[in-house]
């Protein structure tokens, strides 16, 4: 009777073995990445991570596999109780200190740099993907274009004119930017023809698409408390 026992408990234990999840990884010395990562606190733009057995079963956790295989235990966008959680495949490499991670679902392709690493601890900063700070560089540039625009009271729609800005992905204008003739005309439309012509390349090269409507073309300028209002 006690073989028999001895045998059942050697299968169920070997059977435990074979249905343990596959998330349950320890730490690797060789490697301090691979493994589960649970409990992340957010500061900025900057993630602390704890290491765990495994993935938590009701809480955001990521999985870094030795094989490149990359698991996130996440409830998804929408955070509204009950919260129900589910994985997330994808893959990982590692570029010195940077983690590239590709996914199934938005946002698919985006980095970490590691702050520092442990066995117990993982820091990790969002790292802007290439296409991230190419479109910084247009809303950083369209920033400057708007300011100048403002930078004169509209008091006498006389002095205000208006001009296209901006290149949809399907053609034509994004659309139009009110602007002083008192300012200096000459490099505020050199600004914005080269937002424009950035723009162009920004949509061939990240391959955006929109819809084909143009915006509806203005026919002069007003002034509201000092503000100037396209006037169509």
């Amino acid at each position: 009777m006690k073989k028999i026992f001895f045998v059942v408990s050697v299968m169920l234990c070997f059977l435990n073995m074979q249905c343990a999840d596959d998330d349950s990884i320890t730490s690797d010395p060789d490697n301090l990445l691979i493994g589960n990562w649970v409990d992340p606190i957010y500061d900025g733009e900057k993630i602390t991570f704890e290491r765990a057995v495994s993935l938590p079963e009701e809480g955001y956790g990521i999985l870094f596999k030795e094989n490149g295989d990359f698991v996130e235990r996440s409830s998804g966008w929408c955070a509204t109780p009950p919260l129900f959680f589910f994985d997330i495949d994808g893959i990982w490499q590692l570029d010195d200190t940077l983690i590239k991670i590709t996914k199934d679902n938005y946002p698919t392709n985006y980095g970490w740099r590691i702050v520092s690493i442990t066995a117990n601890e993982l820091v990790v900063q969002r790292e802007l993907t290439d296409q991230e700070k190419d479109y910084r560089e247009l809303m950083d540039l369209f920033d400057e274009i708007y300011k100048l625009s403002i930078s004169v009271a509209c008091t006498d729609a006389n002095d205000w004119t208006f001009t296209a800005y901006g290149a949809k992905a399907c053609g034509g204008p994004k659309g139009y930017i009110a602007y002083s003739t008192k300012i200096d005309t000459a490099s505020f439309l050199q600004k914005v023809e080269t937002y424009t012509n950035l723009e162009k390349a920004y949509n061939i090269k990240w391959g955006i698409v929109s819809t084909c409507d143009l915006p509806k073309h203005p026919v002069g300028v007003i002034c509201e408390n000092g503000h100037p209002v396209l006037e169509y």
